[in-house]
């Protein structure tokens, strides 16, 4: 039986509306926890010493910025001014390649690895952005959304809601169902596009495979409307195009170090309040070198199974993946695998730049530090083992 699909059928989970963008404007402007983040990294002193003041010049600041913005294509205008400023202060080149290839007037399912919480899909809208296309619906677990700001900030820039914390298998379905219903909607009748991580959270340890659960969620809608629907069939109405990123240097390497050594260790890691927010920050300000970004190409073959659907999107995130001389000379220094190791497009810069950074990693997580770098080249070559 076809759901009947109305107008508020994804609230709860989807991006804000255009009508509604200078209400949460307002409403963060008055938000003393937003405003106590932003007072604790642009006016530290002050936020000790006066906070209540410190709140003021905030608040002022932030609706002086926000004159003018009446839709999420205005706030997205003023986001690429940021990305541009990123850009240019913590990356030393920015490539894309593959998009030219697409229609631009089809929305697409671009379905990428996962690295950094807010960057990926970032990049991948400002390649987008940058070509006159229209930028994507970004998917986000509700478990980074542990503030009413941060909500509000990532639904005002596209995002919608994955419901990780859902209790039960009758709400966890329910909850997925929605979901693939929404996805399959800004596909096919919104014709907008939208951003998919390959798995649930980041590959901290530089493996980056598909989760073939998440293909079976994509399908549900399909399925829900029609129990004998052609999985292949599903798959092509939904244009899946994988998308690779890959980082020089990844801001976050030395927490990501420090969380694969805890697991290892003592069986888990801990996170503490706020830390995946800190993350964001970290990402964004921290160091990146070069970045590269590929398209793949829509996922149009008769896939028989999620698992070929999976198999698939790891064949074209790995030939689309870039490997820096950093992913080189971090294997080097692993001594995994010799014959893999390429050092020719590695200058002397690049050596200096890679040890400094090595020197500053304890040494209880170097193995895990160079593992996130080394383990690119041995995945592309099949011989990672997963230790995430």
């Amino acid at each position: 039986m076809t759901r009947q699909l109305t107008p508020d059928t994804f609230d709860k989970i989807r991006p804000y509306h255009d009508d509604e963008v200078p209400g949460v404007l307002d409403r963060l402007a008055h938000d003393r926890e937003f405003l106590d983040a932003i007072t604790r990294y642009r006016l530290p002193r002050l936020s000790r010493h006066a906070p209540w003041l410190a709140r003021r010049l905030a608040g002022f600041g932030l609706q002086r910025q926000m004159r003018g913005i009446a839709s999420v294509g205005d706030f997205q205008d003023h986001i690429a001014h940021y990305m541009r400023r990123m850009l240019a202060n913590t990356t030393d080149a920015f490539e894309v390649a593959g998009l030219e290839a697409l229609d631009p007037q089809r929305a697409y399912l671009f379905i990428g690895n996962h690295r950094d919480i807010a960057l990926d899909p970032a990049f991948v809208n400002y390649a987008l952005y940058q070509a006159g296309r229209s930028t994507v619906r970004i998917a986000i677990g509700d478990n980074l959304l542990q503030k009413p700001f941060v909500t509000d900030l990532m639904r005002l820039n596209k995002s919608f809601i994955v419901p990780r914390s859902a209790r039960g298998k009758r709400a966890m379905l329910a909850a997925y169902q929605t979901l693939s219903n929404y996805i399959r909607h800004s596909i096919s009748v919104d014709n907008q596009p939208v951003w998919l991580a390959q798995r649930e959270g980041r590959a901290k340890n530089g493996i980056d495979r598909s989760d073939a659960a998440i293909i079976k969620m994509l399908t549900m809608a399909r399925r829900q409307e029609d129990k004998n629907a052609d999985f292949a069939e599903a798959i092509r109405e939904l244009r899946l195009v994988p998308v690779s990123i890959s980082y020089e240097y990844d801001p976050c390497d030395l927490q990501k170090a420090r969380e694969l050594h805890a697991v290892h260790t003592a069986g888990r890691y801990e996170k503490v309040e706020f830390e995946d927010i800190r993350s964001i920050v970290a990402g964004i300000t921290g160091y990146k070198g070069r970045i590269k970004l590929t398209f793949g190409t829509p996922l149009e073959s008769e896939f028989a199974s999620p698992d070929a659907v999976a198999a698939e999107i790891d064949r074209q995130v790995l030939s689309g993946y870039r490997l820096f001389p950093s992913h080189q000379m971090a294997l080097e220094a692993s001594g995994l695998a010799p014959d893999l190791v390429d050092l020719s497009e590695v200058t002397d810069a690049d050596r200096r730049r890679f040890d400094e950074r090595l020197a500053g990693v304890p040494d209880e997580l170097r193995d895990w530090w160079l593992a996130q770098y080394a383990n690119p080249v041995l995945n592309r070559a099949g011989r990672a083992n997963s230790n995430d």
